[in-house]
């Protein structure tokens, strides 16, 4: 069955072609497509999608806005946001609105619908650069604490490969284990941590390594 996708995006260049990429792809449909989040909100809880991607510099209301408003209404979609913006702030909000993923618009199509089928299947895929920001912005401040103690050996190298910015498939074939078993492991540090998300898990990961002596490095 198709993955059901609707596109928040003012351009509409830049959403035509999205919508196209979507469409033109097996195991992918593009659902409904949206201007501004004024117009999502009012239909996207009518479609109700399984992913959404969402700009952040739209007119009216914001990008993450309409995500903290979404939410709510649609506790089944993922939300990934597509964007320019790279600032900690701005990804952080989108974060803590209820975004699953953080993308930046220059990501390469396939690596786009990779990220897809991964949110839809219960991960959090983010751009590199992205994932890096996260971890230094945790290294500068992360709160200590002994959280990680309950993961298992497999459970700890996997969130250490997290921390760094690795995708799931590449956690995959550095731990020679399926994908599948990967987003085993991962949901199972997310209860133990009790989290709800990479930026979370990442965080308390953080914040214990510079109590046992060091940082984590990110993925360079």
């Amino acid at each position: 069955m198709s993955i059901s996708v609707s596109i928040v995006e003012d351009d509409a260049g830049v959403r035509t072609s999205l919508a196209k990429l979507i469409d033109r792809s097996p195991g992918f449909r593009c659902l409904s497509q949206h201007a501004s989040a004024e117009q999502a909100l009012h239909e996207l809880p009518k479609t109700n999608p399984e992913v959404v991607l969402m700009d952040i510099n739209l007119p009216g209301l914001s990008g993450v806005e309409c995500v903290r408003r979404l939410k709510p209404l649609l506790r089944g979609t993922q939300i990934i946001m597509l964007t320019v913006y790279q600032n900690t702030e701005h990804i952080f909000n989108a974060l803590t609105a209820g975004a699953t993923g953080y993308l930046l618009k220059q990501t390469p199509p396939a690596d786009l619908l990779a990220a897809i089928r991964d949110v839809h299947s219960g991960g959090s895929p983010m751009s590199s650069h992205i994932a890096r920001k996260i971890v230094q912005s945790f290294q500068t401040g992360a709160p200590a604490g002994r959280d990680t103690e309950s993961l298992s050996p497999r459970e700890a190298e996997i969130l250490d490969y997290l921390a760094k910015g690795y995708l799931y498939k590449e956690i995959a074939e550095l731990t020679a284990l399926t994908y599948a078993t990967v987003h085993t492991h991962i949901r199972h540090i997310y209860e133990k941590l009790q989290v709800r998300s990479r930026a979370q898990a990442v965080a308390k990961h953080l914040g214990q390594t510079q109590v046992l002596g060091g940082p984590a490095r990110a993925q360079g």
